[in-house]
């Protein structure tokens, strides 16, 4: 948006500027500057950022961010030009109509062009309807996103030190800043600086957004370390005065310098850990910088002699890397008086991975005439590989440990081509649903794709889509950052042509399953019909129209009657089988089992006699109750009755737990008095395969047990077999008897009490 002009403001593109800018770039590459800036100011005259940042200002400020992190004179340039004014939503214009590729190159206008497609996906984020869209896993999906629209790794340095510029703006000028902004900043904005390894503007974003989202805890650990800071400089500048005497002494060169603490980082520490402000170890630190890997190991040497080291808290990351690489000594000690520090011990080429990660190596230049510090090589090519696999690493950055850093070793620069490297893979795209939602896809997914992986449904209903906000033919191959919408019919199904290769409307294996698996089931329906037509017609045929289909099938060795059906349809089963099955003399009547018997006479139900003493209490009329049939020497329990005295159930009965719960007054207590001469009804359950003469058999073990069965309720369903024998038992030690040679009998997986 546009603002009145300041009168006499002055240009922020003035000479020290110019200097800081234009550090370590050629002759070509300030010329290059200087025409993004005679081409630029102009257009930045009185323009203001949604923030209220002056236009002019912000673009001068990010490329003072880039020229920090040493790189190349098109990144800069670049910068400087995608902070004009610019409508984020129109489309972007083909580089031969693009103002910017006319006026500095192809090369320029690719980085402002993609700058602006990264803002443009952050205005789409911000505008999310989807509660999804703000998990945790949709803000790993948005960095990704991000870096894969990023052809290009500068275009996502561009975009990171565009949003340091905004938060130092803030900062300076104290105008609020919005929770969004600050919250977007540490979801999104740091763990991507994070996972490029670019510490210098990790922890100012950090910092910075924690400021405006805690301004009071902000406040309360920066004057906490206000207070402490005198002596902790002058025991750090005692430190670095002994160390660096003693290396030198032993010969080894070092650098030794104390290490910044970043508010944000003690804060989640303290959060994460639980621990006080003065339980934080690391508040004082020494970084020593050596030449090569063996004086880091002696450094170490003398710093554990000098001081005495707390062994759990030493860590080898040069033996032993980070999964991203990250190679450095870290180690805790304490001084005389007992107070812990840290020490980090590293090469040089360790601490310029650490400081600038994925972007050192602008750094350096190829090995020449000029004086290049590190020659091409190999090693380069390492570290392109790793940033390709930047997809694909999980790391969580969601939890609040201590950041992964990245890999250390010698990196080779190639010019400007070196910076052109791309950030991702071809094997996925990223594209957003109209509520703001990240869908990963793969490589050449079409709108068919993107609908079957929101809803199975919706991809067979899928009929058309838009594609930011425009129609397109259900082949079109989406691309990352699209915002894709499905229009759907009310029913349907998917079309066959889906199926096609040729055609490509699927890419996604997962996609073409679920059309198959649409089809298949059609199909399938399609044969069952068929099957019992021919299945019914053969029957009325043989005039056995009464007969069940289910047991039919199971006659014939089928499991259901759709499975019948099926093989009829697809002529795998002869239907003179069913005649043959007819035919069939009628099998012998299976023995039935001995008739049941009446309850003995000295059963507690027949008697009456259920030999159980309410305690406390004399002749009072109790019953057995049915629902647990309970029997010596169960644990039971007592409860009055309206009108039939007191029921007696088993203590773990589900019946009286109820009833307890409801009227514990009416709880009583009772033991069992004597029982030897009566006989008490239990249920056995016995589950089992069915077969011919299971009955029988069972029937036999009862029998040779002399154990009387006075009631038998049986189910089969689908070839299994539940029954529910009662038998009248003296007590425990008859029961599991019973039990046992039950369990026996073949065909039976389970019997046990009811």
């Amino acid at each position: 948006m546009s603002a009145p002009p300041v009168l006499d403001a002055p240009s922020p593109f003035d000479a020290a500027w110019r200097q800081e800018v234009g550090a370590g770039l050629d002759a070509d590459g300030l010329a290059l500057i200087d025409q993004a800036v005679a081409w630029a100011e102009p257009r930045f005259e009185g323009q203001h950022a949604l923030t209220g940042e002056p236009l002019a200002e912000h673009g001068a400020g990010v490329v003072r961010v880039l020229a920090a992190l040493h790189t190349d004179a098109a990144t800069r340039a670049a910068a400087l030009l995608a902070a004009l004014p610019t409508d984020l939503m129109a489309p972007a214009p083909s580089l031969r109509n693009d103002p910017v590729a006319a006026a500095f190159g192809a090369e320029v206008a690719r980085l402002v062009q993609g700058t602006r497609a990264l803002l443009r996906l952050g205005v789409v984020a911000r505008q999310a309807s989807d509660a999804e869209a703000e998990t945790g896993s949709q803000k790993e999906m948005q960095r990704k996103m991000l870096l894969a629209m990023a052809a290009d790794l500068r275009i996502v340095l561009m975009r990171l030190a565009s949003r340091l510029r905004s938060l130092r703006w803030h900062a300076e000028s104290k105008a609020p800043c919005s929770t969004a902004f600050a919250r977007e900043t540490l979801d999104l904005y740091a763990p991507l600086a994070n996972r490029l390894g670019i510490w210098q503007i990790k922890w100012e974003m950090e910092d910075l957004a924690f400021r405006f989202l805690e301004p009071e805890k902000y406040k309360q650990i920066a004057r906490l370390l206000e207070e402490k800071r005198v002596e902790r400089e002058a025991f750090i500048a005692g430190a670095i005065e002994r160390l660096q005497a003693a290396l030198a002494k032993s010969g080894v060169e070092a650098e030794v310098s104390g290490r910044p603490k970043h508010i944000y980082s003690i804060w989640n520490k303290m959060r994460v850990k639980g621990l006080d402000f003065s339980q934080m170890y690391d508040l004082r630190a020494l970084r020593v910088i050596v030449d090569d890997v063996r004086a880091c190991y002696t450094a170490l040497g003398m710093v554990h002699e000098m001081w005495t080291p707390i062994s759990e808290e030493f860590d080898d990351y040069i033996s032993r890397p980070k999964p991203n690489g990250y190679r450095s000594l870290h180690t805790v000690v304490t001084d005389d008086d007992g107070r812990p520090f840290e020490v980090q011990i590293r090469t040089r080429e360790m601490h310029q991975f650490a400081e600038y990660g994925m972007a050192a190596h602008w750094r350096y230049k190829e090995a020449g005439a000029k004086g290049g510090q590190v020659a091409a090589s190999s090693e380069y090519d390492r570290q392109l590989a790793w940033m390709r696999q930047l997809l694909a690493w999980n790391t969580d950055v969601e939890g609040g440990g201590e950041p992964a850093k990245p890999a250390s070793g010698k990196p080779a620069g190639k010019g400007r081509n070196a910076a052109a490297a791309p950030a991702h893979t071809d094997e996925r795209i990223y594209v957003l649903t109209p509520q703001a939602r990240v869908i990963e896809l793969p490589a050449g997914a079409t709108p068919v794709d993107f609908a079957y992986h929101l809803h199975t449904d919706l991809g067979h209903r899928c009929r058309g889509a838009r594609v930011d906000g425009q129609m397109v033919p259900l082949q079109t191959r989406l691309s990352t950052g699209q915002t894709v919408e499905i229009i759907s019919a009310k029913s349907g199904g998917p079309s066959r042509d889906w199926l096609n290769p040729q055609l490509g409307f699927l890419a996604s294996p997962r996609a073409r399953a679920k059309v198959r698996m649409w089809f298949n089931a059609i199909e399938l329906q399609q044969r069952i019909t068929q099957g019992q037509a021919l299945v019914e017609k053969e029957l009325q045929r043989l005039g056995k129209t009464a007969v069940n289909l289910e047991q039919l099938a199971q006659s014939l060795g089928f499991a259901r009657a759709d499975d019948l059906y099926v093989a009829a349809a697809k002529e795998e089963f002869s239907l003179r089988q069913i005649d043959t099955l007819f035919q069939q003399p009628a099998p012998a009547a299976e023995p039935q089992p001995a008739a049941l018997r009446n309850a003995s006479a000295g059963s507690a139900e027949k008697s009456g006699k259920s030999g159980v003493l309410v305690v406390g209490v004399g002749s009072l009329l109790t019953q057995l109750a049915r629902c647990c049939r309970p029997a010596p020497p169960d644990a039971i329990a007592g409860f009055v009755t309206r009108g039939r005295g007191v029921s007696i159930h088993r203590s773990d009965c589900h019946s009286y737990l109820a009833l307890a719960a409801r009227e514990p007054e009416r709880v009583i207590e009772v033991a069992w008095g004597e029982t030897s001469d009566t006989f008490y009804p239990v249920d056995i359950s016995v589950r089992a395969h069915d077969r011919s003469g299971l009955l029988r058999d069972l029937s036999e073990v009862f029998a040779r047990l002399r154990l009387n069965v006075v009631g038998v309720n049986t189910q089969s369903k689908q070839s299994l077999a539940h029954m529910v024998f009662t038998v009248e038992v003296r007590g425990g030690e008859s029961l599991s008897r019973a039990l046992d040679a039950l369990a026996e009998v073949p065909g039976v997986s389970s019997a046990a009490r009811r």
